[in-house]
């Protein structure tokens, strides 16, 4: 990551208010930049930009490489030409809480229309770019395009449930189909050249502006995706292809029967002899994608929870050691040092810990998890060092005004009121654990928008093992006040994370050495 003071906001792309009744790439994106740069965060987290399937949550994706089409602008569309704003008009509005349903139905077709415009009237300059993205992105973009289309043909059924043919790839079919679907092939395909081009004009904007792109990328893929499909002989399946076992953690924090996943596995050993090349293919589109990459339960790139796919719960799994090292060792000797943050929590063995340091990774550190017994100290300040990165709470905990009214027992509220100072009423917690985050040793720290806006429990984005109703949360167009980023801003001045470091008295970090320039300052003084 890096070993500059800085800190960040976790607002996933969804939750901006943008029109057509999902958070994108559109206006509300760049008034959201702006709003960082005012309240002086130089990181911008979000969630996993793929497309969703089942419940949809971004992290259970239908590819791990592709980009979800809802984050697409439709007034983006308009302004560049292949839709006109007649189209658009009467679709869900800025606010409100995502309906994926309606989205579905209404900016999907819309999203595709614009798509089949562009193959029909594109200028020779933008098919051209198009071309040259397709060339960069052949080892994915064919196969989720036709997976894409095939699973539109077959009622949106797991790609196991298609005829035979289909699901084996039996070559004949597949080239046939190819022949029979290309139009509707190449619309996909555009689809996600439009997430590109999008995405990458919004990142362009943040790095004028000095913001970092903090993306993540999920351990694990869907048992319904792409990836699987298409490369069925890197995963735990049997002869019908149907998976052996599957993902999952024991019980913890959030689940007293631990966490049923159900994301196929992988065969380890196989990746290890191809030189881990889906990894590698992996993290090359995730560094196009963003700056620096948190890993999702990075405690499973040492050992992972095994669960036979016939159990229910999580209860009767086993821990079984994944080739961390040699993986790690594979994507540096590619990519050189890795901008990787290791999301590092629950059951943390000295193993782990291990794996994180050897490939100098910061770990993450949650205040709210620190004020139970002893052993939740270490999410204390104290007990931190640098190389971490510092949260109030992240998208899978809940807001910290709704932690503080509907969660902490009466130990945990003594003590926040010991370790922080006394809250004489609810909206103190929030400004107080800002500020105990931002003054801790940790090199970054990120503060989830909720938490800034001061919202409760309403404004929580994910309740682990709650099947529905997550992933939704938006904030409204006028949330974004001016004094929530001018308290932001002089928090982040007072705590040395508003990148302009001073020098300490007595320290020369940051100030000349060099003795003929000392000698000009003495000169100028005589």
């Amino acid at each position: 990551m890096t070993s500059e003071r800085i800190s960040g906001v976790l607002c996933h792309i969804t939750s901006l208010p943008s029109y057509g009744g999902v958070g994108d790439f559109g206006p509300a994106a760049y008034d959201f930049a702006d709003f960082l740069v005012s309240a002086k965060q130089r990181l911008w987290q979000v969630l996993p930009l793929s497309p969703t399937g089942y419940g949809s949550s971004p992290y259970s994706a239908l590819s791990a490489f592709a980009g979800n089409y809802q984050l697409i602008s439709l007034e983006f569309l308009v302004r560049d030409g292949f839709l006109t704003q007649e189209r658009i008009a009467g679709l869900a509005g800025h606010d409100g809480n995502c309906d994926f349903g309606r989205v579905f139905n209404e900016k999907l077709p819309l999203v595709e229309e614009a798509a089949a415009n562009f193959l029909d009237n594109a200028s020779p300059e933008q098919k051209q770019r198009f071309q040259r993205f397709k060339q960069d992105n052949i080892a994915w973009l064919t196969d989720y395009a036709l997976f894409n289309v095939l699973r539109r043909k077959f009622e949106y059924k797991s790609w196991n449930e298609w005829p035979e043919e289909f699901c084996l790839r039996k070559a004949d079919a597949m080239t046939q189909f190819m022949n029979e679907a290309s139009r509707e092939i190449a619309t996909e395909e555009v689809v996600q050249f439009f997430f590109d081009q999008q995405w990458g004009d919004l990142r362009r904007y943040c790095e004028a502006k000095d913001i970092k792109i903090l993306g993540d990328v999920a351990i694990f893929v869907s048992y319904d995706s792409a990836d699987v499909w298409t490369h069925p002989e890197i995963f735990e399946l049997d002869e019908k292809r149907m998976p052996i076992r599957v993902s999952g953690v024991p019980p913890d924090y959030f689940s007293v029967t631990g966490q049923r996943w159900g994301n196929p596995l992988y065969k380890w050993s196989l990746l290890e002899e191809r030189g881990f090349d889906w990894w590698v293919a992996r993290i090359r589109r995730a560094l196009a994608l963003y700056d620096a990459i948190r890993l999702d339960h990075f405690r499973g790139f040492e050992a992972y929870w095994s669960i036979p796919a016939e159990e229910e719960t999580a209860l009767n799994g086993q821990w079984i050691k994944a080739p961390g090292h040699a993986l790690f060792n594979r994507l540096r000797e590619i990519f050189g040092e890795l901008p990787f943050l290791a999301e590092d929590l629950g059951l943390i063995t000295p193993e782990v810990d291990e794996l994180r340091e050897f490939f100098n990774m910061p770990g993450m550190r949650i205040l709210q998890f620190g004020f139970g017994d002893r052993g939740g100290h270490l999410y204390l300040p104290h007990r931190m060092v640098p190389n971490t990165v510092v949260y109030t709470g992240t998208h899978d905990n809940n807001t910290t005004l709704g932690w503080w009214r509907d969660d902490v027992n009466e130990i945990e509220r003594a003590n926040v009121q010991t370790y922080l100072h006394p809250i004489e009423h609810d909206g103190q917690i929030v400004w107080a654990m800002i500020k105990c985050a931002a003054s801790s040793v940790a090199n970054t720290c990120i503060f989830p928008l909720q938490d800034i806006l001061h919202l409760g429990s309403d404004g929580r984005m994910n309740t682990p093992s709650l099947p529905e109703g997550n992933w939704s949360w938006r904030y409204h167009r006028d949330a974004l006040h001016p004094d929530f980023a001018a308290q932001m801003a002089a928090i982040m001045e007072m705590t040395d994370r508003d990148g302009y470091q001073k020098p300490i008295e007595g320290d020369t970090a940051g100030q000349p050495t060099d003795q003929a320039a000392l000698r000009v300052e003495e000169g100028a003084t005589k």
